[in-house]
């Protein structure tokens, strides 16, 4: 996704222009206020964000249109604006970004729901389509009660409000407890094998902890689980998304409970590996560890983006536990990989099981090894991790730590010069794939989260030397 846009090659000229010359620090923190005022002060309902809007704000879209009471919980949205906004803060010390984040964390408070998670939007209309079942009593009593992990979305209003929590620790009414609760939830809602399901609604089963296994049956036709979301997953990056929370709140709280869960992760990964010819991981786990459907598209598979972020995971819970153990199945999986990888460079996301095979759907949802009738609404095909691995390996040898480069002048003067004098950077649809599948015409304009975040965190980076 485009990181900036400069809208207009004359506006781009006079902007550049107005940086050369000029002190860049004071020009950054500008336009760094001037960018957050706007999407404060203008962009902002009940303190939340949805992830597109149109440039005169009349439009605005999370998954699909929303309205003015609706604010969406999945990145780019609400705890993503936030944590930029945050992150300004804890850069620059001006109290107008903390207020502003407050005003997100207040939001998300409002949106938790009495499962103790989220989902993927907060209604504020209590009679709104995305409504639902909130712990402050004033949703739909009938509304969904479902708190998700997948995309993130649980996890990172968590870290989000941890992070408030500890430079603002009594601006937010209730922020403490809507941190216990849904870290409690989330630890109650882990299985005795350390694997999470994609979401919950309360206090998950006890089961038998087992080491994964093939299927013995048809997978292709039988053991297909109407629930699948109730079982063990890694669909979409939700083990790298837990571990990350969990590490948060042992860095930030020093919660021991969440250091034992975070180890019990690291097991479950160990048994999710699956056995030779394919050392990976699949998406979706049954309650025997045989890896099942999810969506229609979903089928039981090896799974190759899955996979990356199993073995970053247990990087991540090796280098906090230095613990020997979380790292030895990642040269067999990267191994897998390396002899996985498609003609044109890329990872398939699904292979076939035992016969290691690139699958596929056809655009009618039928199994096939053919690439060419994909369905387009989902990434069959993506670039390996395999460098990033690599670098986290390194990463736990002493002094292998690689330190973020601090971002340019030149990429800071691109960011500054892209900014119109409301405050905002506009981007142009180019055809490509987005999360919330805006139903754009190509060349047509939009402001996006995901950019105003992307640029907040660099003119930061800039501004500490990060």
């Amino acid at each position: 996704m485009r990181r900036f846009f400069c809208w207009g090659f004359l506006f781009g000229v006079l902007g550049c222009a107005g940086v050369l010359g000029a002190d860049l620090g004071g020009e950054v923190k500008g336009a760094l206020r001037r960018a957050a005022g706007f999407y404060a002060e203008k962009v902002a309902t009940h303190g939340g964000y949805v992830y597109y809007y149109s440039p005169d704000l009349s439009g605005r879209w999370g998954e699909g249109k929303a309205t003015a009471d609706q604010v969406w919980v999945q990145v780019p949205g609400t705890p993503a604006v936030g944590a930029a906004l945050l992150t300004a803060f804890e850069t620059t010390g001006d109290a107008f970004y903390l207020k502003a984040a407050e005003g997100a964390a207040e939001a998300l408070l409002y949106g938790q729901l009495a499962s103790g998670g989220w989902t993927n939007a907060v209604d504020f209309d209590p009679k709104g389509s995305q409504v639902s079942l909130y712990r402050n009593g004033k949703g739909d009593k009938k509304g969904k009660n479902f708190s998700t992990l997948d995309d993130g979305i649980t996890p990172g209003v968590l870290r989000f409000l941890m992070r408030l929590e500890k430079v603002s620790p009594n601006g937010v009414s209730g922020l403490k407890e809507g941190i216990d609760v849904g870290l409690k939830a989330l630890l109650e809602a882990q299985f005795p094998n350390g694997g999470f399901p994609q979401g919950w609604t309360g206090p998950v089963e006890k089961r038998a902890v087992v080491k994964a296994k093939y299927p013995d049956y048809d997978w292709r036709t039988e053991n297909r689980i109407k629930n699948y979301w109730e079982h063990y997953t890694l669909n979409d990056g939700v083990c790298g998304q837990v571990a990350w929370l969990l590490e948060e709140a042992v860095r930030l709280r020093g919660d021991v409970r969440c250091k034992e869960a975070l180890v019990k992760l690291g097991e479950f990964l160990l048994l999710a590996q699956m056995p030779e010819p394919q050392p990976g991981w699949a998406q979706q786990y049954d309650p025997e560890m045989r890896p099942i459907w999810a969506r229609k598209f979903e089928p039981p598979a090896m799974a190759g983006r899955e996979s990356e972020d199993a073995m970053l995971t247990l990087i991540r819970i090796a280098k906090l536990t230095r613990e020997a153990r979380f790292v030895a199945p990642i040269a067999a999986g990267r191994a897998w990989l390396e002899r996985s990888m498609l003609p044109n460079g890329k990872l398939s996301r699904y292979y076939e099981l035992q016969s290691n095979k690139p699958l596929y759907m056809t655009d009618d949802y039928e199994l096939t090894y053919d690439d060419s009738k994909l369905p387009k609404h989902y990434g069959w095909q993506n670039e390996p991790r395999l460098k990033e691995i690599d670098a986290a390996m390194a990463g736990l040898r002493p002094g292998g730590e690689v330190l973020k480069a601090k971002p340019t002048e030149a990429e800071v003067r691109a960011i500054l010069a892209a900014l119109d004098a409301e405050g905002k950077w506009v981007s142009a649809y180019d055809g490509e794939m987005m999360v919330g599948q805006p139903k754009f015409k190509v060349g047509e304009a939009y402001v996006s989260s995901a950019v105003f975040v992307a640029n907040v965190e660099v003119l930061c980076g800039y501004l500490s030397g990060r």
